[in-house]
């Protein structure tokens, strides 16, 4: 009998993100009838096993996602990293671990906005994707930064605060990607960041449209995903269906600026094979 998976996604993309139609391809070579389906439309009792892949509204109602997910039998990511990795307060206990992340200061609604003397930072909330809701701001501009801190605590959002690393401009971000804690492509992502602009706190994009190509990531970055990746296995006591881990380029090396584990975009088509590596680890778990 040929198993199946439904892979979750979010209305506003019914047939996936831009991965699909390869993973579809991969999915069925590899044996396994899988289903796009909105992750609401998705009844716990009723699955087997789903694999949240595209389900970028969850921002927005992230206390439903969340138990939607503990609901369901069987889910990769599994439930307790979702619940983790969904609120970006979980960088303050990578950097309780001596991991190397972007500085970054935290404010829940009613507790003040700590800037820093950084030249420039950026303001966003805890809980987001696709760069919804951050801002870049100029040291010299802190009250355009104060009212877009205030936006987000308005909304009930944890602000986050980081120096923006400027070599950025120049570099890029990397994003390694691994499948079953086994690295499998990396690619570069373009700054996204205008000096003085913010994208709106609520908007209705699902993501802001990225600059991608492929990378071959430095040793050092190498060496900075395989600890990540270290403390999610010890953390969680296994590796993930997926990781993804997203590098800037510090001024004394490379530095976490977030760990992706609830619903990545994994960038298959930029690697040779990586559809069939994903496909393949999808069907060991179905």
């Amino acid at each position: 009998m040929p198993r199946s998976v439904l892979l979750a996604t979010c209305a506003e993309l019914p047939d996936g993100d831009e991965d699909a139609k390869l993973l579809d391809a991969a999915l069925a070579a590899a044996g396994v009838e899988a289903r796009w389906v909105p992750w609401p439309d998705i009844a716990p009792t009723d699955a087997g096993l789903v694999v949240l892949r595209s389900t970028w509204d969850y921002t927005h109602r992230r206390a439903e996602f969340t138990d939607w997910v503990a609901a369901l039998p069987r889910v990769a990511n599994e439930a307790a990293v979702v619940g983790w990795n969904s609120d970006k307060v979980y960088l303050r206990e990578l950097a309780a671990a001596g991991l190397p992340i972007v500085p970054t200061n935290f404010a829940a609604p009613g507790e003040p906005v700590e800037f820093g003397g950084h030249a420039e930072y950026v303001v966003k909330p805890s809980v987001g994707a696709g760069s919804r809701g951050a801002g870049r701001f100029a040291a010299t501009d802190v009250a355009a930064a104060r009212t877009h801190a205030a936006a987000l605590h308005d909304a009930g959002r944890v602000v986050l605060v980081q120096p923006y690393v400027d070599a950025i401009d120049r570099a890029g971000e990397t994003a390694l990607i691994y499948i079953d804690g086994v690295f499998s492509h990396a690619v570069g992502k373009a700054a996204m960041l205008p000096a003085g602009f913010a994208h709106p706190v609520d908007g209705d994009a699902l993501f802001v449209e990225e600059t991608i190509s492929a990378r071959a990531p430095s040793p050092a970055e190498l060496a900075a995903g395989e600890l990540v990746l270290a403390f999610v296995r010890d953390r969680f006591g296994a590796d993930q269906l997926y990781t993804r881990v997203d590098l800037l380029p510090g001024p004394d090396g490379p530095v976490l600026v977030e760990l992706e584990l609830t619903e990545p975009s994994l960038f298959l088509g930029y690697a040779a094979g990586s559809a069939d590596r994903f496909a393949t680890a999808i069907a060991a778990r179905a």
